[in-house]
């Protein structure tokens, strides 16, 4: 019975499942997002940061920053 308690349950306990937040900066010239909020990539942003989901990040063309790769 556990067994199949923790088949049942484990979709819901991965991390698949939950909208990971990033930091963009809120700039049209911006071409990177972030996973840290206080990133070295982020020190070049004239304009403010912004944190957004992944999925937004990635729609709006953003590639992730070559200080986290």
């Amino acid at each position: 019975m556990k067994k199949l308690l923790l088949i049942l349950l484990f979709p819901l306990l991965s991390d698949s499942n939950v909208a990971e937040d990033v930091y963009i900066c809120n700039s049209k010239n911006a071409t990177k997002y972030h996973k840290k909020e206080f990133c070295r990539g982020l020190g070049a942003c004239k304009k403010e940061t912004k944190k957004v989901t992944l999925k937004e990040a990635k729609d709006l063309g953003l590639t992730l920053c070559g200080w986290e790769d």
